[in-house]
């Protein structure tokens, strides 16, 4: 079953992002990843069917195995621990929802960059810089950084987001929280670093979210280390200065890149090959993760 968006009449909705459709529980939010796909902060016309369920499980993956680092919202997938009044819609929420705890999202994407690609290769090229963070000359495109490096940027639910300083971030945030993001950011894409090394995935960059419970505790929230906010390279063909093969949503930029289009709504419409393709990536990335 494809789903491009859920209408859930006795469940409130909270909010739709640009992939996930949100419903307040009361206590919790059911969080429903649908087969929207984005690129360049614009949601495409076609969904890519079963994206939403490869996402979730995804996500679940790197919940469960990034607990040591910091707590994170996820509560459950088991339809059965649902609510009544949202268990009448399990044949849709099967595999591709989970209910979440609810908490103050903090309002910046933490951005942890590990090798020099897109955007920040193309500011490296003019500055020396990958968003503001001087970094050592003589890099070719595609080369692993030195270190990884935190490049936050505002969220924007729709529009661009926008690239920020860390002192920037301290001043949204507060000195101590940008500071415990930014070490909470690196520590996660560290493991998950050397987690996809060993399972032939590079993990080029990655975002991460977080929000503060009631209780004034951190946790990472929203998704986290799937394709849709990752890139991943196969390991095997991992060569700096040339093009590397994907595991993400690159094929889907890539065949924008090529079109006279203002990245704008509305977008192009996107060729039968180019969904696919970008669904095979996703799977690919799923099965590489799970060995």
């Amino acid at each position: 079953m494809t789903i491009f968006q859920t209408d859930f009449s006795d469940l409130k909705l909270a909010r739709r992002g640009k992939v996930r459709d949100v419903y307040d529980l009361g206590d919790s939010l059911l969080f429903v990843a649908t087969d929207r796909i984005s690129a360049f902060d614009v949601v495409m016309t076609e969904p890519i069917p079963g994206k939403g369920k490869i996402l979730t499980r995804i996500s679940e993956i790197w919940f469960e195995k990034t607990q040591h680092i910091i707590k994170n919202h996820f509560l459950t997938s088991d339809i059965s621990r649902y609510p009544i009044a949202s268990q009448k819609y399990s044949e849709q929420l099967e595999g591709r929802s989970m209910i979440v705890r609810k908490c103050k999202p903090l309002p910046i994407e933490c951005i942890v960059r590990g090798y020099i690609t897109g955007s920040g290769w193309k500011e490296y090229c003019k500055s020396g810089t990958v968003c503001g963070v001087a970094i050592p000359h003589g890099l070719q495109e595609f080369e692993k950084l030195p270190e990884p490096i935190f490049t936050p940027s505002t969220k924007a639910d729709e529009g661009h987001d926008e690239n920020i300083s860390f002192e920037q971030s301290e001043e949204l945030l507060g000195e101590q929280i940008a500071a415990e993001v930014k070490k909470a950011s690196i520590e996660l894409y560290k493991f998950a670093a050397n987690y996809c090394e060993q399972r032939g995935i590079i993990l080029a960059d990655t975002k991460f979210e977080f929000g503060i419970t009631d209780v004034g505790e951190i946790i990472l929230i929203d998704e986290v280390l799937t394709p849709d906010s990752s890139r991943f390279w196969l390991k095997e063909n991992y060569a700096p200065g040339k093009p590397q093969i994907n595991f993400d949503k690159q094929i889907l930029r890539n065949y924008l890149d090529s079109l006279t289009w203002n990245k704008q709504p509305p977008p192009p419409a996107l060729p039968a090959d180019i969904v696919q393709g970008t669904l095979d990536k996703y799977k690919m990335a799923l099965e590489m993760l799970e060995k």
